[in-house]
């Protein structure tokens, strides 16, 4: 089930083109006026298939007719005029076009929980923090200074993580993790079923900042960078994370399938939903052969309900550098082994 996307009018061109579906400005949520009002209002012209926020603002909507009869008629009885069914406000409408609708992630069922996703080493840890920590950790992060991406805002404790190179430079240490996360490496310490967790001595964090429709390309850390548990918190706003797994290793030997991997039908894909103060855990295969992604997207639907990301989402992701090459048991996707 996908959601609608409508164009924005570009200039006035869109005024001589006729279409069935209408962008109302001054209208909506966010002005007091619930989706169900004002299909109520639009319906006295013609009958409306849905309302549909128009943009992030809560002030704009698009209303789609069945017909394109029914779309004129309401822009030319409601554009530039006060509305008294819908609180006197003065409506700006134009035509609007329906877009080829892009894949949200409801083409591979988002599971809630990791055992669903059957993939050997993946794990999820719901309210692994308490609201008061999640404020807390959030407070701590937005007094010390961002270093700012293309699309997103980093730091980086313990070793600088190279996106260039997607490795770091263990000549180069930034010093210990900060105390403000002492208690969540405690907490990880004490997770169960997890081998060794108590010997395990993280020393890198990269804390993330990704702002609405913001995500993250496929990709699996670097084998020779990072040891082999990788944590992540996340904090502030959901989002889904898709995990695939390639049925052959030529994917290394071509960025332009890394880059653009929905090209290739060679994987397999799976998904799951990360809420707000849950800890993941990639480890084992999971961690080693399987690529992880955050689809670039506002909306996300789980199970059948639409979920908004928040205003930010923020992660910290804890790893062990590593000093030796790494021997795992996965080496077409491993560069230690190749």
């Amino acid at each position: 089930m996908g959601l609608p996307r409508f164009g924005r009018p570009k200039g006035v061109d869109m005024q001589g083109k006729l279409s069935p579906n209408l962008f109302v400005a001054n209208c909506g949520p966010a002005v007091g006026l619930s989706h169900d009002t004002i299909a109520s209002v639009f319906a006295a012209f013609g009958e409306v298939n849905g309302v549909f926020a128009a943009d992030e603002s809560g002030a704009r909507v698009i209303v789609s007719y069945c017909d394109e009869s029914s779309a004129r008629a309401a822009l030319e009885a409601l554009d530039g005029h006060p509305c008294p069914e819908l609180g006197g406000r003065t409506l700006h409408i134009r035509y609007s076009v329906l877009q080829p609708t892009a894949p949200i992630n409801d083409s591979v069922p988002v599971s809630l929980v990791a055992s669903d996703l059957n993939i050997p080493g993946l794990y999820l840890v719901h309210d692994f923090v308490s609201t008061k920590e999640e404020e807390e950790l959030l407070a701590s992060i937005d007094e010390r200074p961002w270093k700012s991406l293309a699309k997103r805002r980093v730091q980086h404790y313990g070793y600088e993580f190279c996106y260039e190179t997607r490795n770091v430079n263990t000549r180069q240490h930034l010093g210990e993790l900060p105390s403000f996360v002492s208690p969540i490496l405690e907490k990880i310490s004490l997770l169960p079923d997890l081998d060794n967790a108590a010997s395990i001595v993280l020393d890198q964090l990269t804390v993330n900042e990704y702002p609405p429709g913001v995500g993250l390309s496929p990709h699996i850390d670097t084998h020779s960078a990072f040891e082999g548990f990788i944590f992540s918190l996340s904090l502030a706003g959901p989002c889904i994370m898709e995990f695939r797994r390639y049925t052959d290793g030529d994917w290394l030997n071509d960025n332009t399938k890394t880059q653009t991997p929905e090209n290739g039908s060679n994987f397999l894909r799976r998904a799951i939903y990360l809420p707000p103060r849950s800890m993941l855990l990639l480890s084992g295969e999971a961690r080693y052969a399987w690529h992880h992604y955050i689809p670039h997207h506002k909306i996300d639907l789980v199970k059948d309900s639409v979920i908004r990301r928040g205003s930010r989402r923020v992660s910290f992701t804890f790893r062990k550098v590593r000093a030796d090459p790494c021997p795992c048991d996965f080496p077409q996707y491993c560069d230690s082994q190749r």
